[in-house]
């Protein structure tokens, strides 16, 4: 499991923007609406794109869960709940590595 979260964490490292946003808030917002959805989009549940928040979040999503698909293989393979462990974890682990294990002290500064 922590290799399969390694690898997509690589690709979301590489290949999107929306895990740098410059604050704490915004981080925790954005980590969760994309990853959420993308789970859905997975696990082919309906992910919810009515408000211009949820439009934005459900097309990093729709796009994070593509290449999810065509770049790992092993993840066709997986179940649903199998999917919904995964992705769990690799929200733990970018929440982590952009938030709270982050050194970047403007994530922090209340006058930023």
């Amino acid at each position: 499991m922590k290799d399969r979260i390694a690898q997509l964490e690589d690709y979301i490292m590489k290949h999107c923007l929306w895990q740098f946003h410059s604050r704490t808030w915004d981080r925790k917002r954005q980590n969760e609406g994309v990853l959420s959805k993308t789970t859905q989009i997975l696990c082919d549940e309906p992910a919810a794109h009515e408000t211009l928040e949820d439009k934005c979040y459900w097309v990093d999503a729709v796009s994070l869960a593509d290449a999810f698909k065509c770049r790992y293989p092993w993840l066709n393979e997986m179940d649903k709940p199998e999917i919904k462990l995964l992705m769990q974890g690799l929200k733990d682990h970018i929440d982590y590595v952009t938030i709270t294990g982050s050194l970047n002290k403007e994530l922090t500064d209340v006058k930023y």
